[in-house]
């Protein structure tokens, strides 16, 4: 993931046989970001909303809830360091912290939305979806 010029992230995508790129929301799969810069987690918890809410409209205080938890949940992360999420439909979404947990979120509409930033349809970025969607079924 480039921005302005900038390399932000790289991104891979783990999915199971099966998986469906049109309804990614009710599928298990992996999503890790391997990030290239360093980034405090309070401006990666404001950026993800952002993003959530070009995918579906979310109410004030449910916006308000997830910037709240995603706040607690995301670290500073520095050149190197890799988030993962773990999808689980039907249930939410759990994080990894360079392979250690760092907490989850039991909310399968909040795993929707957060994991829609790179797989829904309504992505801001369709390049990259398209690139971590080209190995799963049409």
């Amino acid at each position: 993931m480039t921005v302005l010029g900038f390399q932000v992230y790289d991104a891979r995508l783990w999915t199971a046989p099966g998986f469906s790129r049109g309804d990614y929301a009710a599928h298990p799969f992996a999503l890790e970001l391997a990030y290239l810069r360093d980034f405090d987690g309070a401006d990666i918890a404001r950026r993800s909303l952002k993003e959530m809410q070009g995918i579906d409209s979310i109410t004030a205080p449910q916006g308000e809830r997830w910037l709240a938890l995603m706040t607690r949940l995301f670290p500073d992360v520095k050149k190197g360091d890799r988030l993962t999420g773990i999808h689980e439909p039907g249930v939410g979404v759990s994080f990894l912290y360079n392979d250690r947990p760092a907490g989850e979120v039991r909310d399968p509409e909040f795993a929707r939305l957060f994991m829609g930033i790179w797989l829904s349809p309504r992505t801001s970025e369709p390049r990259l979806r398209e690139q971590l969607l080209a190995g799963a079924a049409p």
